[in-house]
Order: structure tokens, then sequence, then C-alpha cells
């Protein structure tokens, strides 16, 4: 299969690698051209991700129309701030027709749109094709070769199924399949707000018991946004869900959770973002997550806290006293 990757960073990359590993035809697109050339000429992207060798399969570009050239599939892991302008560089030259595979996880901010609702908006016949990729997973461990579990959801199972079975052809990447488009993209996003709650409890020198608790309730109101936009509750006891919420809340690896601890450690927001190279996602869906659940009318404490922490200068300390000083009242509420 021709598959193009539009996304050269660490997660584009890793799953361009395993594509490419696979014998597919990969093409792997990102808007800087000296990153491509560099990729093309080492087969390394030793920028995003370090080590990590590329197959003879893939070719790097960072022409569009070339990447897309008699793409029979097309992942898109591109930023969720950039995606729409990518799409509309791309859409006319994404052949008609093929899946349009989102690893891309977040809300655009003043649209509130997911990213299912982003591509169709510029890419109107995708809304048959579209397929989200989701699941506990760094793009370091998944580019080394580490199993890894992830779950591609379709409206139409059999276009879920295309993309697992482009995956699924070694023993160290395995996807399973879903339905709920929605639960999965919420799972997606929220997650990664949720992670900057957890690593701000650990910066802040809490401990275990916290950060469990920062989990399971992160859940409980990422399950309320999700059955008020249509999602199943249920999927987000799967690897969209709570797989991917454990990961990005305790890993090491985890963009979100280093933004939150530097939080509880007491720098600013533009202090650590000043630091980092790599984008995460979850400082930006804050804003968006907590808009949305203003819109729709959902309880999300933890999501609110976040979002006042990032944007109001709120002292992470305080934002924990907040959340235990709330109304207590029946779990399932």
């Amino acid at each position: 299969m021709k598959v193009a990757v539009l996304g050269s960073g660490s997660w584009g990359s890793a799953l361009a690698k395993v594509l490419a590993d696979n014998g597919h035809a990969v093409a792997l697109w990102g808007r800087r051209p000296e990153l491509a050339e560099a990729i093309q000429q080492t087969r390394e992207n030793a920028t995003f991700l370090p080590g990590a060798r590329f197959a003879d399969t893939l070719r790097a570009t960072s022409d569009l129309q070339e990447a897309l050239d008699g793409a029979e599939l097309l992942l898109m892991a591109v930023p969720t701030h950039g995606l729409r302008e990518v799409l509309r560089a791309a859409s006319p030259d994404i052949p008609p027709g093929i899946p349009v595979v989102s690893a891309t996880k977040g809300i655009e901010q003043n649209t509130l749109q997911f990213v299912h609702e982003m591509i169709a908006s510029e890419v109107p016949w995708s809304k048959s094709t579209f397929v989200a990729l989701s699941g506990p997973s760094f793009a370091k461990e998944v580019a080394a070769g580490m199993p890894t579990v992830v779950v591609a959801a379709a409206h139409d199972l059999a276009l879920a199924r295309t993309v697992q079975d482009a995956f699924w052809a070694n023993e160290r990447f395995r996807v399973y399949l879903s339905d709920d488009v929605v639960g999965v993209e919420v799972g997606g996003a929220l997650k990664n707000v949720v992670a900057i709650a957890a690593g701000a409890s650990d910066g802040l020198g809490y401990g275990y018991n916290t950060r469990a608790a920062l989990i399971t309730r992160g859940l409980a109101e990422i399950a309320r946004l999700t059955m008020k936009m249509g999602g199943d509750a249920l999927t987000l006891a799967g690897l969209a869900g709570m797989g991917d919420l454990v990961l990005t809340c305790t890993g090491e690896l985890s963009r979100n959770r280093h933004v939150g601890f530097e939080l509880g450690q007491g720098k600013t927001l533009a202090e650590i973002l000043g630091g980092m190279r790599q984008v995460a996602e979850g400082v930006r869906t804050a804003r968006s997550a907590w808009d949305l659940s203003q819109r729709e009318g959902v309880a999300m404490p933890i999501t609110e806290q976040v979002y006042l922490a990032l944007y109001h200068d709120k002292s992470p300390r305080d934002a924990m006293r907040d959340l235990m000083t709330r109304s207590a009242g029946h779990e399932r509420d």
C-alpha cells in the first residue's frame, strides 16, 4: 500500500516507521525542507526521533503534492493547532475516497471542533472514510519496537480494519477496532489535560493517592463529556480512555505531565514552553475543553482548575485545595 503520512514530528515519524517496516511505500511529509532532506539522506529523524532507522521503503519530502501522489491511505499526525492549515493546502491533492486516518489528539480553539469535524469541514467526503487512531503509545517506544496496543475507530468497521491490516504485520504493534469515533477522540484529547493535573500534583510533592484520585476523577469527567457529545462511556474503559490516560499521567516521556510537573515546581507556563521543542497538546486543549464544557453544560472540575492554572496564573496548590474542598456528592455524579 502507498501511504502518505503528514507530520514529521516524533509521532508521525514513529507511525511512518512502523508502516515502512511493514513493507508499505511511505511518504513522510514535513513542512521544513531541511528536515525532510536530512531524513532522506540519513534515514533518521535526528531532530524528533533520534536513533530510529527508517526502512528504504520510506521517503521524506516537504512537497505536499509529491507526498499525496497516488496515496491509498492518508495518515494525519500534525498538531491540532496547525492541522487546518495543512488540510487546506493538501485537500486538492488528496485522492478522493481514500481512508483518512487521524493520529492527532486535540480540540481546535475557537471552533471547539474535534479532529474528525475539522477534517470533514475541509475535506467533506472524508466523513465516510475517517478513522481515529488512538491509545497508550509513546512515539519513542513505538519506534524502538516495544509492544504497543492502540485502537482504530470508524463508523464503518471495514475502514478501521483496513488500518488494522496496514499496521498489523508484526508482533510489536497491535490494533483493535471500535465504531465509537467520538469516544476515542474525546478520550485522546482530554487525557492530556488530566496529565497536566497529575504532573502538577507530582511537582507539588503529593503522593500516589493524589495521582490515582486525579486519574480516576479525570476519567469520570471525560466520560461525562463523551456521553454529552454522543459517544459511549464504555469506550473510556479501553485503550483510548483509561489506557492512554494512565500512560500520559504517569509516564516519564509524557510532555503534558512534564508541563504540569514544572508548574507544580513553581515555573511559569512561558518558562516551561520556552524549554520544549515539541508540542504539549494539553496546554491548548485545556482552554478548548473548558470552553466546550461551558457550552455543553458539563461539570469538569479538573479541567477547570488546569485551565485556571495555565491561563489565569492560579497556583497549582490553590487549584488542588479547591478540588478537595468542593461539595462532595455521589461518585457517579
